[in-house]
């Protein structure tokens, strides 16, 4: 058994599961804060009916969320021990900052939320903003460390060659790929939590329970789907421009390009062969656009994976289908965005037939925005291999040497738990959600 795949295969576990969670909570977040914020302003009784509604499944993601994140730490001293030696003195400093600044912030500001009345709103809608703030914010320090290990920037190595030393942390926060993914990490999270808010509105519209109430959030949450749908792939272009001048073997594996050359096109049908080192269907080819969406010009010359050696190539298949996956859910996405946009333009209220179809669709579409994102992190993550810091360590050099018999015993008890969480996630969500907002009880 291959400890260096099982480290990996655990990993992955862990971090797919946690990030169930990070996305709505950063979007929701920032709806529940508009929400107060509108009360406050207001003093409408629906708007805070709506912050206790959303307010309530937020708590809940929330709390998921930082009990899946401790156990994914763990495991940087348990399985991935030479990782941390080696990239510790850089990894430690935005880790630090996340702990310090953005998860005092949630956590302080989240109880004060939690326990605080809406005979304070003002309280109440400072507290949910700065609680929004501080999710954020722990994105930027975690999606730092991670760049580092996509475009590694503002170091020197140990004369002995043992780690990396930051000597530049300036740099490494402006890293221009910690902007890039930053950008859209949190596009994507609000256009996951928009589709959240419309599923559950519908759901909500369809039973005729608090209509005036759902209507406004449909509303809402079908304009947050059609900006954040549309910024993604335009902002996801020029993210795969600056990925194809630092990462050129992996924006080969995205497009499965396994010969040199400038001009290439794209293949609408391609199956890509990792041991053949070639396609072997390559169907329906557009002049040009390859090199375009890799380097930004038409007649760019792009690296071919056969002039990278084969230890140092991505797994070519994976990458290529998880981008593909990706691509065409966002492809799908615009199309429920403008359809929802149409229909609440033309039908407010909700009823037609066609806007009682819409809304169930949306309901049974509420895992895709998840499933678009995890393969999204594949793409960023496989394409990096064989590194696991980009040309400076391998993945197979970072693991710690735990015993293969104890790694899967630790990930069958880590599936069973998160199993187990999973569930009662589930209900705890789908209770609140059927409760509807009127059984939301106001703290004294």
């Amino acid at each position: 058994m291959d400890i260096v795949l099982l480290s990996r295969l655990q990993f992955a576990i862990t971090v797919f599961f946690h990030f169930i969670f990070v996305p709505l909570t950063l979007g929701l977040g920032a709806m529940v804060a508009y929400f107060e914020l509108a009360y406050w302003k207001t003093q409408k009784e629906k708007w805070m009916k709506l912050a206790k509604f959303w307010g309530n499944l937020f708590k809940i993601n929330f709390a998921f969320g930082i009990i899946t994140g401790f156990a994914m730490t763990f495991q940087f001293g348990t399985n991935w021990g030479l990782y941390s030696e080696f990239m510790g003195d850089v990894f430690a400093s935005p880790l630090a900052l996340e702990a310090l600044i953005a998860f005092f912030l949630e956590g302080t500001f989240f109880g004060i939320w939690l326990f605080t009345s809406h005979k304070k709103p003002l309280l109440k809608a400072v507290s949910m903003v700065l609680v929004s703030v501080g999710t954020m914010i722990s994105a930027l320090w975690i999606i730092t460390a991670n760049a580092f290990m996509q475009n590694p920037v503002g170091y020197e190595m140990a004369a002995d060659g043992s780690k990396v030393i930051l000597s530049n942390f300036v740099e490494v926060l402006t890293n221009p790929y910690l902007w890039n993914m930053l950008v859209h990490t949190l596009l994507a999270a609000y256009f996951l939590s928009a589709v959240f808010i419309v599923a559950i509105s519908g759901y909500h519209l369809l039973k005729k329970s608090n209509a005036d109430l759902f209507r406004t959030t449909m509303k809402i949450g079908i304009y947050l789907m059609i900006v954040t749908a549309i910024l993604l792939p335009c902002l996801g272009m020029f993210y795969g421009h600056y990925i194809g001048g630092v990462q050129p073997v992996k924006a080969a594996a995205i497009e499965a390009v396994w010969e040199s050359g400038a001009e290439k096109p794209m293949y609408l049908i391609q199956i890509p062969s990792d041991s053949r080192g070639e396609n072997i269907v390559q169907l329906l080819g557009v002049p040009y656009i390859g090199s375009f969406l890799l380097t930004g010009d038409f007649r760019g010359e792009v690296t071919g994976l056969n002039d990278i050696a084969v230890e140092d190539r991505p797994p070519v298949a994976i990458t290529f289908l998880s981008f593909r996956i990706m691509v065409t859910l966002g492809v799908v996405f615009i199309l429920q965005a403008l359809a929802g946009l149409y229909l609440v333009t033309k039908d407010p209220a909700m009823e037609s037939s066609k806007a009682q179809k819409y809304m169930k669709l949306m309901l049974y579409s509420l895992p895709l925005p998840y499933i678009a994102i995890a393969f999204g992190w594949a793409v960023a993550e496989v394409g990096r291999q064989p590194w696991i810091v980009y040309g400076l360590f391998r993945t197979s050099e970072a693991v710690s040497g735990v015993p293969a018999i104890q790694i899967l015993f630790s990930m069958a008890l880590l599936v069973l738990f998160y199993l187990l969480l999973f569930v009662l996630f589930l209900y705890l969500m789908k209770r609140a959600v059927v409760a509807g907002p009127e059984e939301v009880r106001e703290h004294a």
